[in-house]
């Protein structure tokens, strides 16, 4: 019996060593889930979600664009010469956005995290924080609402195409509609060059009847039309997700400034307090000599 006690004891030891470990595990996962800056984090998914959208589904469509253009609307290619290079043009713009702002949408997380930090340890009496990271923040924060004013004109552009392919669709849907009461199909058109697109010399510039309906049947017409509405959506949440990160940093910091002027306030406070105290004390001092 003697010797199962200190096989039971140090299984008890054990079976402790593992409790507390877990606990620590627990513990160190829920103080670590607590920093995370979770605002933050749901702007940046969504900011990475639409200008991946927009981006993706805008280079797409604006190639599948001029294959269309270019098969049925201006067959000659030096009438479209300066589309070509406009759309060249907007997807490598296309390509800058994207990689603009991914890595910004990542310095606004890593700068949410540190807003959290400083908030964590304010709320632990240990607050620190520097006129640089306040004044960094005021930065981030002028940037974002520019970048929220641009990504809102370039939503408006991108409705435009979207316009454009919606006009095509209803028109295309008349005409194969049996209810319709079209005399003369052919002279139902769709001219492209009154969008200023294509040249007014570019032929043949418009598509009517029977062959407005075949571009219609097109891929490139409902792969571009498509993706122009998946791009405006993805737009549309860009300009969403910055204003969500505007709000995080004016929030952020308007209490950076507040805390920083009570933490500062409490400093002052206290120092005069203990010079309060030592003046006191030395008053008491003198007393006691005097009456000695």
């Amino acid at each position: 019996m003697d010797g199962t006690k200190p096989v039971m004891e140090s299984s008890a030891e054990e079976a402790q060593d593992e409790g507390q470990e877990s606990k620590g595990c627990f513990e160190c996962c829920i103080k670590c889930l607590g920093r995370v800056p979770y605002p933050s984090l749901v702007a940046t998914i969504l900011c990475f979600c639409g200008v991946a959208l927009f981006c993706g589904c805008g280079h797409v469509a604006l190639t599948s664009t001029l294959t269309m253009l270019e098969n049925h609307f201006s067959t000659v290619t030096t009438d479209h010469a300066t589309l070509t290079a406009v759309i060249q043009v907007f997807q490598y713009i296309i390509y800058g956005v994207a990689s603009f702002f991914f890595l910004y949408a990542i310095i606004l997380l890593a700068e949410g995290f540190y807003t959290t930090g400083t908030i964590k340890k304010e709320l632990q009496s240990d607050f620190k924080t520097t006129v640089c990271g306040r004044c960094l923040t005021a930065f981030f924060m002028v940037l974002t609402y520019i970048l929220a004013l641009a990504f809102l004109a370039i939503f408006c552009f991108t409705a435009i195409p979207v316009f454009v392919f919606f006009n095509m669709w209803n028109t295309c849907a008349g005409l194969r509609s049996p209810d319709s009461n079209i005399t003369f199909p052919d002279s139902v058109c769709v001219d492209v060059r009154q969008y200023g697109v294509i040249p007014m010399n570019a032929t043949p510039g418009k598509a009517c009847g029977t062959t407005l309906v075949d571009v219609c049947n097109t891929s490139e017409f409902y792969l571009s039309y498509h993706l122009y509405i998946v791009a405006l959506a993805g737009a549309g949440a860009t300009v969403i997700a910055l204003l969500h990160f505007l709000m995080i940093l004016a929030a952020n910091w308007a209490y950076l400034k507040s805390a920083a002027s009570t933490h500062d306030y409490q400093d002052i406070k206290t120092k005069d307090d203990q010079d309060l105290e030592a003046e006191a004390r030395s008053k008491e001092g003198q007393n006691s000599s005097s009456y000695s």
